[in-house]
């Protein structure tokens, strides 16, 4: 199965040839510094005076790459997945190329689940679901699953079903069911029977 051809950007548009690696240097300085405060302070203290001082770089240098708060939160958010990504993408199976479509399906949710339920208060900042759904992390994790789905010749909406195994890993849901008792191995559990269901495998 071929992989994504397009990878979408983690950090916005990039730069200008004559900046490219100062500004790249910089972007990572702020993730970095932003990656810093929401882990000693929550997400509620990110603000962009806050990271520029943290990363030690101006403020406007943190607007002209994230434009705002939301950019810069919706960019840490890929920054945090991007070893998720690496794996899916790259990586060893069963997660990674090598391994059967659904074994990769299942060890996607898996690994998935287990970023969520560590970062998931930092992506629900992140803001509407709308702002969720639309960040490259959620369309690269989507077309990943749409792919494995095809690749397992499912029957029906693709699109659609690809949507549907992707909502069980919605940040806010899981963040409500871990506030109800339920473990990360029971929701994992949950999302490998949902997707045998799917994809019509016991």
């Amino acid at each position: 199965m071929s992989q994504e051809s397009v990878r979408p950007s983690l950090m916005g548009p990039p730069p200008s040839a004559s900046g490219r690696r100062d500004a790249q240097r910089n972007a990572t300085r702020v993730l970095d510094a932003a990656s810093t405060i929401v882990g000693r302070c929550g997400a509620k203290a990110l603000t962009m005076d806050a990271v520029a001082d943290q990363a030690g770089v101006g403020k406007g240098t943190v607007f002209r790459r994230f434009g705002n708060r939301a950019g810069l939160m919706a960019a840490l958010v890929d920054h945090i997945e991007r070893d998720l990504q690496e794996r899916f993408m790259t990586g060893p199976p069963p997660l990674g190329p090598g391994a059967p479509p659904l074994d990769r399906l299942l060890a996607f949710g898996a690994a998935r689940l287990e970023i969520v339920a560590a970062q998931g208060p930092l992506m629900i900042e992140i803001g509407d679901v709308g702002r969720r759904f639309d960040v490259p992390a959620h369309t690269l994790a989507l077309t990943h699953v749409r792919l494995l789905l095809r690749a397992l010749e499912v029957d029906g909406d693709v699109e659609l079903l690809a949507s549907a195994l992707m909502a069980p890993l919605d940040p806010a849901l899981v963040a409500l069911q871990r506030e109800r008792g339920m473990s990360l191995e029971r929701l994992v559990a949950g999302w490998h029977d949902l997707v045998r269901r799917v994809v019509r495998v016991r």
